[in-house]
């Protein structure tokens, strides 16, 4: 399967904050591309990506993306919308916005409580997300897009799953 292009480091899941919209350069050229003309924030129907804020430090006013709000449902609009570039048009199984990662310390179906929330929800199930044989979820973090939607579903609090971006 394709990628866009991005190469992840275990060092820098840590360090990222901002989970950028579908088809988001590497984030120094996505700095340097993005105007913060808000385009790809006026054309999301599903009002996924917002403006950065003041917690993002020197992104604030770039678009991104928090899953608890909402997530990415990859109507793959932003990108074709971008005067820039910053985001570049890419298909759905092409995005990496970053990887789901379970904490099996709060995951319920890690604590022997019966959930599938966040693979019946995840676009690419059987794919992205999976379940074992002894009904816990596992990320396949090649196929795994990072658009968020098992962290909306997810039912614990704090929730058990958070996709952290992909560098």
């Amino acid at each position: 399967m394709k990628r866009s292009g991005h190469r992840r480091s275990f060092l820098n899941w840590f360090f990222a904050k901002e989970l950028r919209p579908p088809g988001a350069r590497e984030e120094d050229e996505f700095l340097q591309l993005c105007i913060k003309c808000d385009r790809c924030i006026a054309s999301c129907p599903y009002q996924s990506i917002k403006p950065a804020g003041w917690k993002y430090g020197l992104s604030v006013g770039t678009p991104v993306i928090e899953p608890r709000e909402m997530p990415c449902y990859l109507c793959m609009i932003c990108p074709d919308v971008c005067p820039t570039g910053a985001l570049e048009p890419l298909a759905d199984h092409e995005v990496d916005m970053g990887v789901a990662v379970i904490d099996q310390e709060t995951c319920y179906a890690y604590r022997g409580i019966v959930c599938r929330a966040c693979v019946d929800a995840c676009p690419f199930q059987g794919e992205a997300i999976d379940i074992t044989l002894s009904l816990e979820p596992v990320v396949h973090s090649r196929q795994c897009v990072g658009c968020g939607i098992c962290v909306k579903v997810c039912p614990s609090d704090p929730e058990a799953i958070q996709v952290v971006r992909a560098e």
